[in-house]
């Protein structure tokens, strides 16, 4: 029943995917995003990561997707069809090598099987949360740290991109 699951958890991911980086307006793909990322949510379910799934939801799923279409909206976007999205042929050789690319990286990834260095006992002991929060917070602070600023970086250019100039104001003659 899991493989059921997985299957679909997947393909429906995969789909998502593609319909994100194929659909014509940008909130068709801001709702496209959200069915991945919410496919991807039921694979933590699967794996028993029910913190990694709360994440998922509430943080990507809610917050970045919102602040997401936000932005799209802000900044009123306007695509002109006959440069964009004009012959798919041109998407498919690339899609078919990066495709080939992934799968080489997977087979030869030095990470299959990798387990972390916290036992199952100190797990079960402290809940998966504290694992997580540990971890991230003594190994990886400074990478968590670099991603906050650029968030910050991010949120500051999407405020300026969005703001609509103001003509210059001419001199007041005294």
């Amino acid at each position: 029943m899991v493989l059921v699951f997985f299957a679909y958890f997947a393909l429906a991911s995969i789909a998502a995917g593609v319909m994100t980086v194929s659909l014509k307006h940008p909130v068709h793909c801001g709702l496209a995003l959200l069915a991945l990322l919410l496919h991807v949510s039921g694979l933590f379910i699967l794996l028993n990561a029910e913190f990694l799934w709360a994440v998922q939801v509430i943080v990507y799923a809610g917050a970045i997707l919102v602040l997401y279409l936000f932005v799209l909206m802000l900044m009123n976007l306007k695509t002109d069809d006959r440069y964009f999205h004009s012959s798919y042929l041109y998407f498919l050789v690339p899609a078919a090598i990066g495709s080939l690319y992934v799968l080489a990286l997977l087979i030869r990834s030095p990470y299959g099987g990798e387990k972390g260095d916290a036992t199952s006992e100190a797990i079960l002991k402290n809940g998966d949360t504290h694992a997580v929060g540990i971890k991230m917070f003594s190994e990886y602070l400074l990478q968590f740290e670099i991603v906050g600023v650029f968030l910050l970086g991010a949120v500051i250019g999407a405020i300026v991109l969005a703001k609509t100039p103001r003509p210059a104001s001419p001199e007041r003659k005294t």
